[in-house]
């Protein structure tokens, strides 16, 4: 177990109680060969190796609005599953030293590849910028990602791209536990995740569970340990009377005025509230764990070219942008998320990525978002 101060600018508004939630299982998939080949990412066209076409890969729920908004066709077409406040200055960069303009469309990972899912080989997308690996391993397994070339793919660690090479991380978001020291003594930190189901903390530990992070957590339980463990763990929760929060940023608040005294978030978001608020006035500090479990996920945000594309080269200078030491600095001044290139250092105080013992997982295996929602739903906790 390993504790680190660390934190960031999300939404503080806490509120407590259950929220609500729903999925939309879109079922589509793919057709043709797994990969495209280097020339549908970075070479000089599209991709007619490889389609994105309608079958039975399921991922998130459409948002009609996001959908209803137009894109501009003459225009490198980004689909992102990450924030306008965080991209778009970076998007806006990339277009300045570039000259490549870029219409964005902007919605949730989940919504955001479902609605790819459900275009197909229609689909508008050139480039999907996501959130969560597990939409990147749903839009590979439905043929909807190009293969990237090697000079791309060397950057990154093997751990942090897709086995198919239809994918490669742009930042890590290690999973921790968020402690009030006040309330939880040093011999009392957690080791274990399942250390937060003790009935010593019934009604004092805080989830998001309509939030992204804690539905991939819950998926790599899945993954790792089974349907029954994670199954088991949602059950934990309940009845040591968990309290629930619109996001992290509500549990992180939570945590640090004392109302509860700890929390299930990402790490980054004790630093954005340290840079919001001021180091001193924080009380909340991480706890890492490290016994090699989902408790210690690192998960990512990534991308990858559209399969089909006639954008290629432009999609790939895009995605090498993103991987440049400008964007990387960036992500981890900005965001204080890992990053993923050689030459850029993470968030000043935070454990290296080779330091922390992160499970053994293929993460594109976090794309059963579907199973998951219905075991978080079973539990009540949506």
């Amino acid at each position: 177990m390993r504790s680190v101060f660390g934190s960031g600018p999300r939404r503080f508004t806490a509120t407590r109680g259950v929220v609500s939630g729903a999925v939309l299982l879109v079922a589509l998939s793919a057709c043709g060969e797994s990969g495209a080949g280097a020339d549908g990412a970075g070479g000089d066209g599209g991709n007619d190796a490889q389609a994105c076409t309608a079958g039975e890969v399921s991922y998130g729920e459409v948002d009609e609005e996001v959908a209803a908004a137009e894109v501009d066709e003459e225009a490198l077409v980004v689909y992102s599953g990450r924030s306008e406040d965080l991209v778009a200055p970076l998007l806006d960069q990339f277009t300045e030293e570039t000259g490549i303009e870029l219409s964005v469309r902007y919605g949730n990972t989940a919504a955001m590849t479902a609605q790819l899912l459900e275009e197909g080989d229609q689909s508008p997308a050139d480039f999907f910028l996501s959130q969560d690996a597990g939409a990147l391993g749903a839009l590979a397994n439905a043929g909807c990602l190009a293969t990237l070339p090697e000079e791309t793919l060397a950057q990154v660690a093997q751990t942090y791209r897709a086995p198919d090479d239809t994918w490669v991380a742009l930042t890590g978001r290690a999973r921790v536990i968020a402690v009030n020291p006040d309330l939880v003594a040093e011999a009392d930190r957690p080791t274990s995740i399942d250390d937060v189901l003790d009935e010593r903390w019934s009604g004092q530990v805080g989830i998001a569970p309509t939030n992204a992070s804690f539905q991939s957590f819950i998926t790599a339980i899945r993954v790792l340990e089974g349907e029954d463990a994670a199954r088991q763990f949602l059950d934990g929760l309940v009845t040591n009377d968990v309290q629930t929060y619109e996001g992290n940023g509500d549990v992180l608040a939570a945590v640090d005025s004392g109302e509860i005294a700890m929390g299930l978030i990402n790490h980054y978001y004790l630093y954005e509230l340290a840079a919001e608020a001021g180091r001193e006035s924080i009380v909340a500090e991480n706890v890492f764990l490290d016994d090699g479990g989902a408790g210690s996920l690192i998960n990512i945000s990534g991308a990858g070219v559209v399969s089909g594309t006639d954008r290629g080269e432009d999609a790939q200078a895009l995605l090498d942008f993103m991987l440049s030491e400008t964007a990387q600095n960036y992500f981890a001044e900005t965001t204080y998320e890992y990053p993923m290139i050689e030459g850029v250092d993470p968030p000043a105080g935070l454990p290296t990525l080779e330091e922390l013992d992160a499970p053994d997982l293929d993460l594109s295996d976090l794309d059963s978002l579907g199973e998951t929602l219905e075991l978080i739903n079973e539990a009540g906790l949506t």
